[in-house]
């Protein structure tokens, strides 16, 4: 195939802008499907998606179409997510193409997460194409959309496509655009060997598959390929492509994307971001590859059923080879023995994956509250980092502790401005930049501790603004904060899943709504429950889950008051008995609890 009937381009936009919706249409302009075979968000192949009508995976197919000069053109698309939480999903695609189409919502304008796509396409060196979806609507105002286009994200917009991927307007004429508009892959296909490795996943029958993007060179299959990064040469089984289903192929050419399948049983002998190359060309240079993700949300993940812990870390190895922007290692709880330490992108990250694991593994799992990952430097001049409450030093050896601070940028109508800086300045956030976009959007920009967002920060935004604020926000830098241990202890022993780490003019009232929320969950049993929050060794609030009391005095009709004595008596000793060998079931409400504290 010659590259210059090859297109790859990828759709970013900021979420419900309709990028999925516009795959679709591309699909069906196309004719790549029959009518019987389309359905609503194709290439949202996840029950998780559909359900939440989000794109968690990038998605890629490859389409045909006859231009009007008369050629086949061969389009790679891949539709990426919105969200912020699934931003190194975009960052991926993005360096497996040479162009994006950058879909605005025609009646919502410029959004917080579409800046965020298109810098991260200016920094890959993309053709950028704005494409105005949604125009049909009542309330869409193109005119001031594409001046703020020009103006917000500064990419030439006033003739720009106008679509709307719901009734399938303009689509036709997009396509023509993509073909002038983007550029040919270059790349020769008689070069040596050179293929990214920007997807995979796992599959039962075929063993790991690997989707690549082809920057020079021809597979072929029966090729020997090696893989640099785990240094494991393969056999190449089957090639294929998505197109939108699966369709065998003899050969992948410089400029193509598809699908590997070698027979790989060794998850880790995959990785993304590796290159592929021949086997007798060892010497062939490495590809760029992607940055190495850093998470920054934390929490424990840990089997219901301790015997189900080798089943977990199996699932966990699988989901990280289709989702490479999680981390994860072995963890012990005192609480909830053993499990693994895992890290996210983001609270929806946290989410998305702990479903995951449960739906795709079937398994069933409990989550300690999210953290982040704390700097913390000691009296002795070591410095280390701290994700997990439970491995802070001791206070007294602690001379400092910093945490992370984001820059956030929220897009938001100007009658919400007030609020967002009420909420943001409770969060101790720092104003950075007020500014006025048009009339009626503004942009705020605060510097915010990254612990005050994990938690309930986006869900108290869309309140507050009716669902009319966006945001973005990415990682700065590390600030010395007044920050302490609130430890949550169970009839006097410490429960290390519960255990949070917060700032001291918070700690009091986050000590006592847990505990009051802990009251509420925790059953209650033959004795009387103490739940106290502490700070070191003060005790800063406490509730009494209250004992299930039978009235041993029921069968007294009378008689001397020292019998009713010696029952009751009776009954207390045995309370404080069992008091000593009971244990206290601490069900999964207990962990969420600690995420709605500031409800």
């Amino acid at each position: 195939m010659q590259n210059k009937f090859i297109r790859n381009f990828s759709i970013i936009a900021h979420i419900d802008h309709g990028k999925s919706t516009l795959a679709d249409r591309l699909i069906q302009e196309t004719n790549s499907i029959t009518d019987r075979e389309m359905k609503d968000r194709l290439l949202d192949n996840m029950d998780l998606e559909k359900e939440r009508g989000i794109t968690i995976k990038a998605q890629t197919v490859r389409i045909e179409y006859k231009a009007k000069d008369g050629n086949t053109y061969y389009l790679n698309l891949i539709d990426t997510p919105g969200h912020v939480d699934f931003s190194y999903e975009v960052s991926r695609s993005l360096a497996s193409c040479e162009g994006a189409l950058l879909v605005v919502d025609a009646s919502q304008g410029v959004e917080a997460q579409t800046l965020a796509n298109v810098y991260m396409a200016l920094e890959n060196d993309l053709e950028i194409l704005p494409v105005l979806n949604k125009i049909d609507l009542p309330h869409a105002d193109v005119a001031k959309v594409k001046d703020e286009i020009e103006e917000v994200v500064g990419v030439e917009a006033q003739d720009a496509p106008l679509v709307s991927a719901k009734s399938g307007i303009g689509v036709s004429d997009l396509l023509e655009r993509i073909i002038e508009s983007f550029p040919a892959p270059t790349g020769d296909s008689d070069n040596a060997l050179q293929a990214l490795i920007f997807d995979s996943w796992f599959d039962s029958y075929r063993g790991v598959v690997v989707l690549v993007r082809v920057f020079e060179g021809t597979l072929k299959v029966k090729d020997e390929i090696y893989f640099k990064h785990s240094d494991k040469s393969y056999e190449i089984i089957k090639l294929a492509i998505h197109n939108p289903f699966y369709k065998e192929v003899n050969e992948l050419s410089a400029g193509e994307v598809g699908v590997i399948i070698c027979g790989i049983k060794t998850i880790r002998d995959v990785k993304i971001g590796d290159t592929i190359i021949h086997k007798k060309k060892k010497d062939t240079p490495s590809l760029a590859g992607y940055e190495e993700v850093k998470p920054m949300v934390f929490c424990g993940i840990f089997p219901v059923v301790s015997d189900e812990y080798e089943e977990l870390k199996e699932a966990l190895e699988k989901l990280a080879l289709n989702d490479s922007s999680f981390t994860y290692e072995a963890e012990t709880s005192g609480a909830l023995g053993l499990g693994f330490r895992c890290g996210f992108l983001g609270l929806l990250h946290m989410s998305i994956i702990q479903e995951r694991l449960e739906r795709e593994f079937d398994l069933n799992l409990i989550s300690t509250a999210p953290s982040v990952s704390y700097k913390v430097l000691t009296k002795s001049g070591e410095e280390m980092m701290i994700d997990n409450p439970s491995d802070l030093p001791d206070m007294a050896e602690v001379e400092s502790i910093s945490e992370p601070m984001v820059e956030i940028s929220i897009h938001v109508p100007n009658d919400y401005v007030g609020p967002i800086i009420t909420l943001c300045e409770k969060r101790r956030g720092i104003q950075q930049n007020i500014n006025y976009i048009t009339k009626e959007r503004v942009q705020v920009v605060y510097y915010l501790p990254l612990s005050e967002m994990v938690f309930d920060f986006y869900d108290q935004l869309k309140s507050i603004t009716k669902g009319y604020a966006s945001m973005d926000y990415e990682f700065k830098d590390y600030m010395v904060s007044k920050l302490v241990k609130l430890d949550i202890l169970i009839n006097t022993e410490p429960v290390d899943a519960l255990s949070l780490i917060c700032h001291d003019s918070t700690a009091y009232p986050k000590g006592r709504d847990l505990s009051q929320k802990l009251r509420k969950i925790i059953d209650r049993q033959q004795f009387d429950i103490a739940i106290q929050a502490a700070v070191g060794n003060k005790i800063i609030a406490r509730e009494t889950v209250k004992a299930l009391r039978k009235n041993v005095l029921a069968k007294c009709y009378g008689g001397d008051v020292s019998r009713k004595r010696k029952l009751l008596e009776k009954q207390k000793a045995g309370k404080k008995r069992m008091k000593m060998v009971g244990n206290v079931e601490i069900p999964q409400e207990a962990f969420l609890a600690v995420l709605k504290v500031d409800e």
